[in-house]
């Protein structure tokens, strides 16, 4: 329950914004064709739906309805996630959505929408772990191993908040996928992984007790679509956002996702 309020607060946060500042008519993209890449790979953002076989998630449905909304056709591409600023930067792509935290040092290659969510970082373990229970005994833990994909905010939580500041540790294991370090924590190869509460939850809740999160949150993180520097999408994605949270479109969303949807069910 401490999980679900947390992240609940988080989104509801972001909501609160004057009604009237949203009511103006949204920009008319005219059918433009943008394509959109993400790495299907965080749910309940955005994920491959076991039973299906289909890309579904908060991402997708938020975007869905933001093309609606401002008249844009989508084209869904993927992408890994190390390819995946650099690609966007460089125009391959229109706008990316993989959960991607705002951050400085990424807004020197690409611009970011206005927050659409805000999540924190937790410690997901497999279901039986004992060994530690926060990241001050995990750093205690000299065999603890933990996974991440380089250049990731897991990743350098890691690095700063839970081990030694240093970049190269060996009890850093590193991964292409998020997905992989979570197939790796519950092979034993790894003993932990650092996530989003959102993706965290979503790995949980599907694991029928074979993974769970542990451990006060360590920081919370916002994040927002990423485009090309200079791109003529960003202002209109934001007057969509804040359109979406003001109507209670965000809230349907959240509900959807984080109370009600249970992968593999």
């Amino acid at each position: 329950m401490f999980l679900r309020r947390a992240v609940l607060a988080g989104l509801s946060a972001l909501a609160l914004i004057p009604f009237a500042a949203q009511a103006a008519d949204l920009p008319d993209l005219k059918g433009r064709k943008v394509i959109v890449v993400t790495e299907n790979a965080y749910p309940p953002l955005q994920f491959v739906d076991p039973k299906s076989g289909k890309a579904i998630g908060w991402e997708y449905d938020a975007m869905n309805e933001i093309a609606k909304r401002l008249n844009f056709t989508v084209e869904y591409q993927n992408t890994s996630w190390d390819a995946m600023i650099q690609s966007v930067s460089d125009g391959q792509y229109q706008i990316g959505m993989t959960g991607i935290t705002i951050k400085d040092d990424r807004k020197e290659k690409v611009d970011f929408s206005d927050p659409y969510m805000r999540s924190q970082q937790l410690m997901l373990v497999r279901g039986d772990e004992t060994r530690f229970t926060d990241g001050k005994s995990f750093a205690a833990f000299e065999k603890g191993l933990v996974g991440a994909q380089p250049g990731t905010s897991p990743f350098y939580t890691a690095v700063y908040e839970i081990l030694d500041g240093n970049e190269q540790n060996p009890r850093i294991k590193l991964f292409e996928t998020f997905g992989a370090t979570v197939q790796a924590l519950k092979a034993g190869d790894v003993d932990l992984v650092l996530t989003d509460s959102t993706a965290g939850k979503g790995y949980a809740d599907a694991s029928n007790g074979t993974l769970k999160l542990i451990g006060e949150p360590l920081g919370a993180e916002d994040f927002g679509f990423i485009f090309q520097k200079g791109s003529d999408l960003v202002a209109p994605v934001n007057a969509a956002i804040a359109a979406l949270k003001a109507d209670g479109t965000m809230d349907a969303l959240n509900k959807k996702w984080f109370l009600d949807y249970k992968m593999g069910e």
